[in-house]
């Protein structure tokens, strides 16, 4: 599995990871989704250098023109309910693409146990597909997600979308995906605590999207 961190250059989109991180700013629950929405886009035109291009001739009101354009538009997936601002960045660029959904979550204890109790997705079979989940902690739920997405059609390639990535949840991934990925974020933080949540990251970002659930 490729690894490419975003986060080692300078970029606006530091600016906005920044504000996702500051607890003085995520109070603005719109600012955060916000925030979130931008680095999908950013992150979906990285993503866009990665992807099958061919040549399409056009015709301008001067002349005729050659362009390369994409053979085709990726799945987009998204894990719910933290992943849908930043799936809508992803959106906003890969405006035609097809759409999955998948309601994975953790169970809290001694041992990080993952439900997965929704899954809607088209067929997968040969296509690229963009699983979009802002946090990569354990690793645990990824690739349940992939697993079970596999039921589905197997992808040509898997392209793993999210904000910040613990150094174990990367090494699980490693260890564990049996199939062409590639993972994508804009840091890699130092570790996971106790609680298996990302230091520093930035707190639970479905909660601070939407609110606190119970």
């Amino acid at each position: 599995m490729q690894v490419n961190n975003l986060g080692t250059g300078n970029s606006v989109a530091n600016h906005f990871l920044a504000g996702l991180r500051d607890v003085k700013m995520q109070a603005d629950r719109h600012r955060f989704r916000s925030n979130l929405e931008r680095l999908g886009s950013i992150m979906a035109y990285e993503v866009s250098k990665v992807l099958p291009y061919a040549p399409h001739a056009l015709q301008t009101p001067l002349a005729s023109t050659q362009v390369n354009l994409l053979t085709a538009q990726p799945v987009l997936i998204s894990v719910l309910r933290a992943g849908l601002p930043y799936y809508q960045g992803f959106q906003n660029f890969f405006d035609a693409a097809p759409a999955g959904f998948i309601g994975a979550y953790r169970k809290e204890g001694a041992h990080v146990e993952i439900n997965l109790e929704y899954l809607a997705t088209p067929d997968l079979t040969g296509h690229t597909v963009v699983l979009i989940d802002p946090m990569l902690a354990t690793g645990k739920s990824i690739i349940r997600s992939v697993r079970e997405l596999n039921h589905h059609g197997k992808p040509a390639h898997i392209h793993i979308a999210v904000l910040v990535a613990s150094p174990e949840g990367i090494a699980y991934l490693k260890q564990h995906l049996e199939q062409p990925a590639t993972l994508w974020t804009f840091a890699i933080d130092i570790k996971l605590n106790d609680r298996f949540y990302i230091v520093p990251g930035l707190g639970d970002a479905g909660d601070l999207s939407f609110g606190e659930k119970i």
